[in-house]
Parts: structure tokens; sequence; C-alpha cells
């Protein structure tokens, strides 16, 4: 009997480390809508492995989150809302692109602050963007180049007699 209750007691002490490793991973990495920031939004032609929770990043540094990504039923183009630190300021005219992580990794947005002297306003969009680039379809492209123009047809040559 006393076996039982050692091994329940084991039991319960295994889920609460559980849950507390959860609790602690989740607060520092971020994910969601990051507290007291503000959201702005960049439309991108191509999302790539870009998810929501993805880093977003200026000169290396994170200063928000990716919070939520969309399609725009008009445009067709993807719609991420990205969640920055209040204490970021980034003006009216800066880039947002997606990067990859690694070979094989996830991707982030990177942002390039622009030169304007107004910023972007809570709810503001950016409005210069490039898309995530498809680095195994490059891979293909170099390893079997496709002829842009198709080979012309023989030509069949008759001497005029």
């Amino acid at each position: 009997m006393r076996e039982q209750w050692a091994e329940t007691g084991m039991g319960v002490a295994v889920i609460a480390v559980a849950a507390s490793f959860l609790i602690y991973s989740l607060s520092v990495g971020g994910v969601g809508r990051m507290r007291g920031g503000y959201d702005v939004t960049a439309k991108f032609g191509e999302a790539g492995s870009l998810e929501p929770g993805a880093a977003v990043s200026v000169a290396g540094v994170k200063v928000g989150t990716v919070s939520q990504i969309t399609l725009d039923p008009k445009t067709y183009m993807a719609v991420a809302r990205l969640s920055l630190s209040p204490t970021v300021k980034l003006p009216s005219d800066s880039t947002a692109k997606i990067t990859s992580d690694g070979l094989l990794g996830g991707a982030h947005v990177a942002i390039a602050p622009g030169a304007a002297s107004d910023v972007l306003k809570p709810g503001g969009e950016i409005e210069n963007t490039q898309g995530a680039v498809d680095l195994f379809g490059l891979i293909g492209q170099v390893m079997r180049p496709q002829d842009a123009k198709p080979a012309p047809p023989a030509a069949a040559t008759t001497e005029a007699r």
C-alpha cells in the first residue's frame, strides 16, 4: 500500500515539473502577442516556412514576434501580423523580408529601418516587403537548367537546281 502512494506522489511530481518547464519555455520563447507592444502588418508574396511565434528582428536583435499569418482573399498575398516591442519605433519606410534561420531551419522576419522622419503607427503596414526565397527551387534550377528558348527545328536545306 505504501508503494502505491510513493508511485502516485512521484507521478504527480513528474507532471508538475513538466508543466513548469512548459510554462517557462512559453514565457521565454515569446510565443504569441508581445505584452505592451503594438501590432503592424506586412504583406508578402511568399511566406515560405514562416510561422506564428517566429522572431522579428532589427539588426539581428529580436524586437518582436509574428503573431498571426493569414491569406488576403483578394490579392492572394500572405499577411503577417507582427507584434513589436513598445520601445522600438520604426520609420514608416522600413523594409521587412523573410529570411531563413538556416538551411533546414525555420524562418523569421528581418526589418531594415528606413530613413523617414515619421514612424509606423500601431495597426500600420510595412509597405516594402520581400517574400521568402525557395532555396531548394533555386538549387534545382542550377542543377537542372532549363532552356528559355526551345531549340529551332532542323531546317531542310534544298538546293535550287
